[in-house]
């Protein structure tokens, strides 16, 4: 998995277009460390961070780890703990209605 983020890092660099000295400058990120990590190295997470946003991609940080409160199981506890407590007593149960027969 890595190794293809790796090289769809690259692919990406050529056509945005940039060399790897000019992600190095735009980045921070050392030409050393670029040159590595397109060939299928690890990478430091502030590293990648830093291309990222050098590439216009750091809106997509935020597909790694998703927003919990978005999950359809998550919005359904909230509505759970939202609901009034059920009510145990018969008495409560008890209607203005009158089916006629009750006297």
């Amino acid at each position: 998995m890595v190794n293809n983020l790796n090289e769809r890092m690259r692919n990406y660099r050529i056509e945005y277009p940039l060399t790897q000295e000019e992600l190095a400058e735009r980045s921070g990120v050392s030409l050393r460390s670029i040159q590595l990590f397109e060939k299928g190295a690890d990478i430091k997470w502030s590293n990648l961070v830093k291309l990222l946003n050098a590439l216009d991609l750091a809106e997509n940080i935020q597909m790694l780890v998703p927003d919990i409160t978005e999950r359809p199981s998550y919005q359904m506890k909230q509505e759970r703990r939202m609901r009034a407590p059920k009510k145990t007593n018969r008495e409560t149960h008890k209607t203005s209605f009158v089916w006629g027969d009750e006297r």
